[in-house]
């Protein structure tokens, strides 16, 4: 199978898993950081887009760090807890209206696309997971001050 890669990077902490990709698609060398993704440095110079199955125990901070890229990152796609999916999506007087929903919503328009059951993994996880896509809004509510947004 041939890959388009030319602008294409993989962040993956688990070497087993990098070697296995490397097996499977020979044309992804050089395109993986064998690295961790909330450690990970900006990799592109220019805008870009993230897509993954986020680690349910990190996927929260994974958020924060697309927040802290918000200048190039235009679109993700993702794949979350589904509480933590329907967190991010959520829509203001809504139960799981919070902090995570205003900071996420205030950048970027979120879509909830479908939910994702436990019985598609081997083994199963105990939780259902749910894919969501953020689309960079370009800050419609003109905030100047995202430090004091986050203290607030």
């Amino acid at each position: 199978m041939h890959l388009p890669v030319e602008n294409y990077l993989c962040i993956e902490l688990d070497k087993d898993k990098i070697d296995y990709l490397y097996k499977i698609y020979p044309a992804l060398k050089d395109k993986i950081s064998h690295d961790d993704f909330l450690d990970a440095e900006l990799p592109f110079d220019e805008h870009f887009t993230i897509i993954g199955n986020f680690p349910y125990n990190i996927s929260t901070q994974i958020i924060f760090k697309v927040l802290d890229w918000k200048a190039y990152v235009d679109e993700v796609v993702g794949m979350f807890q589904k509480e933590v999916a329907e967190r991010i999506a959520s829509k203001h007087g809504s139960k799981s209206y919070g902090i995570m929903s205003v900071l996420v919503q205030c950048y970027y328009d979120i879509e909830y696309l479908f939910d994702v059951p436990a019985s598609s993994f081997t083994p199963p996880p105990k939780v259902v997971s749910g894919v969501i896509r953020l689309t960079r809004n370009h800050n419609p509510y003109q905030i100047s001050d995202e430090k004091n947004l986050r203290s607030l």
